[in-house]
C-alpha cells in the first residue's frame, strides 16, 4: 500500500482529511470536535485511537477546533509551525505533544516524506503540504505525491511548482467572484477580506492556477473549502470545464461543504 486518501470534510464549518500508508494514519487538519472527527473516521472505518499525528495548516478554528478535544489521545502528535502552535496553543486547556518545524523544511514523519510551503492567508504563519510515499527508482513502491493546498488568497509561483509533480492535489475554490459580491449576509469588510490577496481563491483563480501548472503527472484534483453561499458545485464545474478538457487523463472531484469523499489510492 503506498497511501490512500479521503477527505473527512471541507468548508467553512471545519476540514479535515485522513492519509493512509503502511506504516502511518495522519489527519491533515483538525478542523471539527473531537467528537465530529470520531464520528467521520468511524464512518471511514477508522478512529481516533488509531491516528498517529495531525498535520496544522493554521490555527483558524475551522482547522485547528478538534485540537483541545485530542488530549484524550496522547499518542496524536501535532505538527505545525512555531507562529500556528502558539496561536493553538493559547486557547487550549493542555498542551499538545508538539512538533514543531520550519514552514519550508522537509522531513520525515514514519514512511512520509512532509514538505511544508507557504501561502498567503490572514493567519499567523499558514503552509500548505506536500505527502510523499515511496522511492525513486522503486518498481515495488515507486514515489506517490499528495498536495494539500486550501486557504490562499493568490498562488505565487513558488506554489505552482510545489504541486507541479503531485500525482494528487487538493485546492480550494472557495467561491464565485459574482455570487460574494451579490451577497447580502457578509459585510463589504468580509467580502473584501475574502476576495483579497490573502483571502481565498476564487473559482476562477483556481483556475487559472491549475491551468498554468497543467501538470501531465497529475491524477486526481479536488476542488474543497467551497462557501456554502456564494458558491456551488455547478459554479465552480462552468469555471473549470476548460481545464478539465484540457486534462483528459486526470479526474476532477468537488467537494461541497457537508460532503466526505472514499478513499482514493494513490
Amino acid at each position: 500500500m503506498a497511501m490512500r486518501f479521503s477527505i473527512l470534510g471541507s468548508g467553512s464549518s471545519g476540514n479535515a482529511a485522513l492519509l493512509i500508508t503502511e506504516n502511518a494514519r495522519v489527519l491533515v487538519d483538525a478542523g471539527f470536535s473531537a467528537r465530529k472527527l470520531g464520528t467521520l473516521l468511524a464512518a471511514a472505518g477508522e478512529s481516533l485511537e488509531r491516528i498517529d499525528a495531525v498535520f496544522l495548516t493554521h490555527e483558524h478554528g475551522d482547522h485547528s477546533a478538534g485540537i483541545e478535544g485530542l488530549k484524550k489521545f496522547p499518542q496524536i502528535r501535532i505538527f505545525a509551525n512555531q507562529p500556528t502552535s502558539r496561536a493553538v496553543q493559547s486557547g487550549l486547556g493542555y498542551r499538545p505533544d508538539w512538533q514543531i518545524f520550519q514552514t519550508g523544511a522537509r522531513f520525515q514523519f514514519r514512511d512520509l516524506q512532509v514538505e511544508s510551503f507557504a501561502v498567503p492567508h490572514d493567519a499567523q504563519e499558514p503552509v500548505g503540504f506536500r505527502f510523499t510515499t515511496g522511492h525513486e527508482g522503486d518498481l515495488i513502491a515507486p514515489p506517490r505525491s499528495l498536495a494539500w493546498l486550501t486557504d490562499l488568497g493568490h498562488a505565487p509561483l513558488n506554489i505552482h511548482e510545489c504541486i507541479r509533480a503531485c500525482d494528487v492535489v487538493v485546492v480550494e475554490s472557495n467561491h464565485c467572484s459574482e455570487l460574494l459580491k451579490n451577497d447580502n449576509k457578509r459585510p463589504w469588510a468580509t467580502k473584501q477580506r475574502i476576495a483579497g490577496r490573502h483571502g481565498h481563491l476564487s473559482n476562477a483563480a483556481a483556475r487559472e492556477l491549475l491551468a498554468a501548472v497543467a501538470s501531465p503527472r497529475w491524477r486526481h484534483i479536488y476542488l474543497t473549502h467551497l462557501s456554502r453561499d456564494c458558491n456551488s458545485r455547478a459554479a465552480v464545474e462552468l469555471a473549470l470545464a476548460d481545464v478539465r478538457a484540457t486534462l483528459t487523463s486526470c479526474q476532477f472531484s468537488v467537494v461541497e461543504p457537508g460532503e466526505s469523499t472514499p478513499f482514493y489510492a494513490l
